[in-house]
């Protein structure tokens, strides 16, 4: 049941990832792509993890077993990216341990700015997640554009897309826990 919790957040992060940075990207030209996918996969890996943590909690061995499957979102397809790029360009240099740790290092970073912004095992409410997601906004927006990275948000309207994310993510992760609890014990 958890490979499939797991399995079931992890391809719903990503998608709204990919939604999240695309919307980013074609609305600001001069955003820088790297930047936006790798603090959008941040915020949406943290915000997953709060989410199935509160779904969860009915099934403490569950949300323990998902945490680091979940917290790990971010680096896992960075590194897929990695070995995407690899075969790409036929450059096996692309995996040296220096490389791969200086990019672990600014995403363990990137992550536990969001993690201090949402409250572990808590749902994010809309307030918290609005709050959470002007931070993101500004952290990818290049300077000096006419708008407030609050009016940027409202006016492209991506917290209702991550709300909707987190709702699933917690009603299934509620489900799960649910079906857990309720199952006959393994002899």
């Amino acid at each position: 049941m958890i490979t499939r919790t797991v399995a079931f957040c992890s391809l719903g992060a990503l998608n709204v990832a990919q939604e999240l940075a695309g919307a980013m990207l074609r609305e600001i030209a001069d955003a820088d792509p790297d930047l936006v996918a790798e603090e959008t996969l941040c915020l949406v890996s943290v915000v997953t993890l709060r989410a199935a943590q509160a779904g969860l909690r009915e099934w403490p061995e569950g949300a323990a077993a998902a945490e680091p499957a979940l917290s790990s979102l971010p680096f896992a397809y960075r590194r897929y990216l990695t070995g995407l790029e690899m075969l790409d360009r036929n450059d096996p240099s692309l995996a040296d341990p220096a490389a791969v740790e200086a990019v672990d290092a600014r995403l363990r970073r990137k992550q536990q700015f969001y993690e201090g912004q949402f409250a572990e095992a808590a749902f994010p409410g809309e307030e918290a997640l609005v709050n959470g997601m002007e931070f993101w906004m500004g952290r990818i927006s290049p300077p000096k554009l006419p708008d407030t990275p609050s009016e940027r948000l409202r006016k492209m309207g991506l917290a209702p897309a991550l709300g909707a994310h987190l709702r699933v993510v917690g009603a299934y992760c509620r489900s799960a826990a649910l079906s857990e609890r309720s199952a006959p014990p393994n002899p």
